[in-house]
Order: structure tokens, then sequence, then C-alpha cells
């Protein structure tokens, strides 16, 4: 059954053991919680990244502010713990962190490589278009990967994700709120996108991501650079650009047939299975992020 929508000025309020335990934006009710619960969504932020670069002026606020290159690896953890907080943080958290990322991103400008343009990098199109784009890959990904997902759920995924739209200083009203109107935002920016050097050049990392220098010895940092774990992501980059819409895949240069879609879906769930089994031989205080353990046990569900 779906979920009526919440206001967007209500916190998350989840009754447990006589408590009120507070979630922030999100909850145990949520679809937002089902569909992250799966670790498989990791390949829908990659997915996300190859969609993000292909919008000229998003890339160029990245390229042009961002140590990325010299210190990926820590641009993710940051990422990773931001996406994390949003999710499964109390109130306090996500309007601290959503905060600290307000600020910061206030004080960054870019130059637009087609018109020399100067502009904010928190412009509203563009916050919108990482928005979209990172949740559209994120239930899209696990939707295709095989958790199962109805139309209405998918649609609750979208409305309740104007929260954390609106965290980062959206009007939550300006952000599609269901399927449909995803599909109607990414028809209405597709003319003005396309692949520009910087686009091309983040593509490339995002494919050949490189070792970083403090990773043991040069010994074993070449043999991560030669051997099987380099093969390993390069089939998951694969298929997170296979996973990319058709009309994102022509401007990369590759192909929109159907077959491709189905070939990534399959992917996609063999690497869900992979995950899982994978996980299950682990203890179970590594199973769950710490986070969502942390979220889990003030609910009374870990």
């Amino acid at each position: 059954m779906r979920l009526p929508p919440r206001k967007l000025n209500e916190f998350n309020l989840w009754h447990a053991g006589g408590v009120d335990s507070d979630f922030g934006l999100f909850g145990p009710h949520s679809v937002t919680w089902k569909v992250h619960s799966e670790p498989i969504v990791t390949l829908g932020g990659l997915r996300s990244l190859y969609l993000q670069a292909l919008h000229p002026r998003a890339v160029a606020g990245v390229a042009q502010n961002s140590a990325y290159r010299t210190d990926p690896w820590g641009r993710f953890n940051r990422t990773s713990e931001y996406v994390g907080t949003v999710l499964y943080g109390t109130t306090a958290e996500v309007e601290a962190a959503a905060g600290r990322i307000r600020r910061v991103h206030s004080r960054m400008r870019a130059t637009d490589p087609r018109t020399g343009e100067v502009f904010r990098i928190d412009e509203p199109d563009l916050l919108r278009w990482v928005h979209v784009t990172e949740v559209e890959s994120f239930v899209t990904t696990a939707r295709r990967a095989g958790l199962s997902l109805t139309d209405d759920e998918v649609d609750q995924y979208y409305t309740e994700q104007r929260r954390a739209a609106e965290m980062i200083g959206l009007d939550p009203g300006s952000v599609p709120g269901t399927a449909t109107e995803v599909d109607a935002y990414y028809e209405s920016v597709r003319p003005g996108l396309g692949l520009t050097k910087e686009g091309a050049e983040t593509a490339a990392f995002l494919t050949v991501p490189p070792i970083p220098s403090d990773w043991g010895g040069q010994a074993f940092r070449l043999a991560l650079t030669l051997g099987p774990a380099r093969w390993g992501y390069l089939g998951v980059a694969s298929t997170a650009i296979a996973l990319l819409p058709p009309w994102a895949r022509k401007i990369y240069g590759g192909l929109g047939w159907s077959t491709t879609d189905v070939t990534a879906s399959l992917s996609a769930r063999g690497m869900r299975l992979l995950l899982q089994g994978f996980l299950a031989t682990l203890p179970t205080e590594y199973r769950i992020p710490p986070m969502r353990r942390a979220a889990l046990e003030r609910a009374g569900l870990a």
C-alpha cells in the first residue's frame, strides 16, 4: 500500500520501546530505507557520476573545485559519509551535515567551458541535476539488480527524496517526485547535455581510477593495477555505463540497443547475488554499515 507523503517540515519520529526515536528525514517505514539496505546501490552511485559528467556546468564545477584527482578515495569517503548521514542520521546530524555542505558550496565558483561565464556551483539547476541523477540511479540500479519494488514504491522513493533535496537548498516543489516527473525532467535537460573535455576526463578517471600511493609498497600497487582487482573493477564500471539510459550511452559514443539493457540488468543481478553471498560470510557486525546499524538500534530493530 502506498504511504501518504509527509509534510517536508515534519521530522520522522518512530515510537520504539516507549521512546520516541528521531530518524531525521526517513525511517523504518520508508521506501528509502528499503532501497538503501541493498549494497548494490553503490553501483548506482557510480552510474550517477557518469550521468553527472554529461552536464557541462556540473562537471566543470566538480573539476574546478574538487580534489578528486589527487584524493579520489578521500572524496568517496566524505561523500559516502554525507549520504549515510542523510539516510540514517538524526535531525540534528542531518541538519549539521547539510549546513556544512551548503556553506562550502556557497563559496565555490567555476567557469563555463563553453561560454567563459563564471557561475556559482550551488545554482538550483545544478543542484537539481546532481540530486535527480543520484536518486534515479540509486533506485533504478536497485530495481534492475532484482530488488522487488512496485511502481508506487518507486514514486514514493522519489517523493521521500525531496526532503534530501530540500536540505541542500532546493525548493522541494521544484524537484521531480515521481518516475513520470523524472522522465520529463530528463527530457527537458537533454538538449543542454554533452561530452566536454572535462566530462570525458572525468569518465576516464571513473573507469580507470589510480591506486592511492599509500596503499602498500610499489609491488602491491602494481599488482592491483595489473591484476584481477583492476579487471574486476573494469567489469563494475562497464556495468555502470551499460545501466545508463540509452540516450546517455549514445552521448558517450556507445549504443542504445535494448540488448545492452538486458545484459546490464543481468550483470547487476549477478553482482547483487555475489555481494549477498560475500556479506553472508562476514561476522554480523560487518554486514551492516555503522550508521544504518545505529539507526536500527534506535528503532529496536538491530
